[in-house]
């Protein structure tokens, strides 16, 4: 399974938090002051819902008829494997690459 650089943080993150149950504005305070509240939003919930539908967390929150409003979320077994397995990789610099 493939995982985009922000989903790979909030694992990392999580994971190394020992937290039993993680609440959603300690995941937004990463992208605090980077972009609009609104694109952080949606960005952060999408990669959260992936997670969650990857099997690798569970959510908690509340449900309307149309959407799903995460307010904590849990690592599983697999998360925490998978979280591990990352912490094991050299992270890739946000450098920009020379072209020469």
């Amino acid at each position: 399974m493939r995982l985009s650089p922000l989903q790979r943080n909030i694992l990392t993150e999580i994971y190394l938090s020992k937290a039993k149950k993680y609440r959603r504005k300690g995941v937004r305070r990463l992208y605090r002051g980077r972009a609009q509240a609104d694109e952080v939003s949606k960005v952060m919930t999408k990669s959260l819902e992936r997670l969650i539908d990857n099997e690798l967390m569970t959510g908690y929150g509340r449900r309307t008829p149309h959407k799903w409003f995460i307010s904590e979320v849990q690592l599983t077994t697999k998360g925490r494997r998978t979280a591990k397995e990352l912490l094991g990789k050299q992270q890739a610099l946000p450098f920009g690459r020379r072209g020469g």
